[in-house]
């Protein structure tokens, strides 16, 4: 508390300041933010609007405002500088402070307001759609949340505390000009472990595993509602506007009644909606019209406007028939929104179905795609090199290419089987030492002598002890181990050296033999300096835990560095990171939105006037 206190009187002497842009640290919570109060000066005030208490590392009790924007907005900063100076207020810790931020709460908080965006079908475009909406608003320099109660996807990340949620929601958050997505955002997700059976996540931790009737009949009416309420509520708290995506369709009337993704999450949070619908797939009128007359009267009455999304071509004729449409339905068009060709993840593994192959480049890397593959988008930086990908399916599918990835998988054990009973593992042998191969997550313990499943963890059948590839002297031990899920910073070990951002989201643990690839530089106290990967460079073999190794430029540069196409190698001299390209690609994304939308009337249904 004394170095609190000792910062905010540093900070009452400085007055006004603003966005500090050349902080380290900025932006810490959203792009934007007035900077001036770093340090709370209400700090610990106990609101619980604004924040809570929790458990620290000794025991104690902890009053936690990390999650609190309220201070961090101009005019709210302004007006407390102002009662500051009137009070003749001085240091940290006045008695007057508690009456300052009643005064500021009073003028200045008011709980936000919820739009659903709902899908006619399964990829209709909603989770770009929110994505759109919310850098539309952010721009207008409102503070929004991406929300979706309930996310079915193997592509996820890591937040700042050490949740998991679904990726899509990370991207939203960054669309809306978020530092820091959280759990919050996306409380329960369901990440598949079999042809009936999910693992669930509650704010970013296992759950348990629920079958569909399980999940139906006992989670959602039992826990399930009230987690969406909680959260959902916790975000209006904080954000002028949270943009709430639904998951498929909305008007699925054999389990209406038990939905808590679509409309069941609109009532809870009291929202108006959004209805998008995909004019490639054909039928748009009808699937528009369809899905709002299979709604019951009462939550029909929330639509408020349509968006056909993916107009390929001229929109004239299209819109020709939107009079009609509006008559029949009763729902205004609130736009017709072109195809936008930009570079953004895929939510999940639908994005896969049917597809052989990916990209224009020289050089083809063969990435093996598991029944159960997960985060697949590590693997979208490449997609902007000189690079394609084959999809591999069957041994065959490896003939002819420069490089091969080993992705990500929700069950290790069943998807090396897999490999085994197609002949891909054996062709992978043949391939040693002339290709490069990296492994990541589930497919660098693939990589190893043997992986230990005695006790099912993963592959469901006990006393199974599976042999790997053989790439690595290395075993993995699935046991009763708590799922390891956290952020990473490292530096390269190989090659010129570097950064590296990523995450892992794994069970069981690897005993390796093998020179590392990384050096944590997050860690500390005993783990500090940490050693991570395996590596065998003779042999262009690489393996390590952390998704998101090709988003930074240092690992993609030294991967490709070995990778080659009738001799020449792949133009590496403009790579960039990631996030720069997909920050970019937001923009234009907004930017098609925002030609193509009647925004007054999005902002109408919003309540908010330009």
């Amino acid at each position: 508390m004394d170095c609190i206190k000792k910062k905010v009187n540093e900070e009452l002497k400085a007055g006004w300041i603003g966005p500090n842009r050349s902080c380290d640290y900025h932006p810490s919570h959203f792009e934007g933010q007035d900077c001036t109060f770093c340090y709370c000066p209400f700090y610990p005030c106990e609101d619980t609007d604004l924040g809570d208490f929790i458990v620290g590392r000794r025991g104690n009790r902890i009053w936690n405002c990390s999650d609190c924007l309220f201070i961090h907005r101009t005019p709210v900063v302004k007006f407390v500088l102002s009662e500051i100076e009137r009070l003749g207020i001085t240091e940290a810790g006045d008695p007057r402070f508690p009456d300052v931020l009643a005064s500021a709460k009073e003028r200045f908080y008011r709980p936000g307001r919820a739009l659903m965006v709902v899908g006619a079908t399964s990829d209709a475009g909603k989770s770009v759609t929110v994505a759109a909406i919310c850098r539309i608003l952010h721009r207008r320099g409102f503070l929004v949340a991406p929300f979706k109660s309930q996310n079915m996807s193997l592509n996820s990340k890591v937040t700042r505390s050490g949740s998991e949620i679904a990726m899509i929601q990370t991207l939203q958050a960054k669309a809306a000009g978020l530092k820091n997505p959280d759990a919050h955002m996306n409380p329960i997700l369901l990440k598949p472990k079999g042809d009936t059976t999910s693992q669930v996540m509650v704010l970013g931790q296992p759950y348990g595993d629920y079958n569909v009737t399980d999940y139906y009949g006992k989670f959602v009416p039992g826990p399930g509602r009230e987690i969406v309420r909680e959260n959902v509520d916790f975000l209006k708290g904080r954000y002028d506007f949270v943009i709430m995506e639904g998951a498929g369709s909305p008007a699925e009337i054999n389990i209406y009644d038990r939905d808590i993704a679509n409309m069941g999450a609109a009532v809870i949070a009291d929202a108006d909606v959004v209805l998008v619908v995909n004019v490639e797939w054909g039928g748009s009128f009808a699937y528009a019209l369809g899905t709002i007359e299979l709604i019951p009267e009462e939550d029909r009455k929330r639509i408020k406007g349509v968006i056909f999304n993916n107009l390929r071509g001229k929109a004239d004729s299209f819109r020709s028939a939107i009079p009609e449409f509006e008559r029949i339905s009763g729902v205004p068009v609130i736009g017709v929104v072109p195809h936008a060709d930009v570079v953004l993840p895929s939510e999940d593994s639908e994005a896969l179905r049917g597809i052989r192959g990916k990209g224009e480049g020289r050089c083809l890397v063969g990435v093996v795609k598991f029944p159960r593959i997960a985060n697949f988008t590590d693997l979208d930086p490449l997609f902007l090199e000189d690079v394609s990908v084959v999809f591999v399916e069957k041994a065959s599918d490896l003939d002819g290419v420069d490089a091969v990835v080993l992705p990500g998988t929700k069950n290790t054990i069943n998807d090396l089987r897999w490999m085994d009973e197609r002949g891909i593992s054996d062709r992978l042998r043949e391939l040693r030492g002339k290709v490069p191969i990296v492994g990541i997550c589930g497919g660098y313990q693939m990589m190893g002598t043997t992986l230990d499943d005695s006790q099912g963890i993963e592959g469901g059948v006990k006393d199974c002890v599976a042999k790997g590839l053989g790439f690595f002297d290395n075993v993995t031990t699935f046991g009763e181990y708590s799922k390891r899920i956290v952020n990473n910073t490292a530096e390269m070990l190989v090659g010129e050296g570097g950064e590296v951002t990523g995450y892992e989201l794994h069970m069981g643990v690897t005993d390796v033999h093998e020179k590392p690839l990384f050096r944590m530089t997050n860690r500390f106290g005993p783990d500090a300096g940490e050693e991570e990967g395996s590596v065998r460079e003779d042999e262009m073999l690489f393996g390590t835990y952390q998704h998101g190794i090709f988003d930074k430029m240092p690992f993609r540069k030294y991967f490709l560095s070995f990778v080659s196409h009738d001799g020449k190698r792949p133009d590496t001299s403009d790579v960039r990171d990631y996030d720069d390209i997909i920050e970019e690609n937001i923009d234009r994304l907004a930017d098609v939105f925002e030609e193509n939308l009647d925004i007054p009337a999005l902002l109408g249904i919003l309540g908010v006037s330009e």
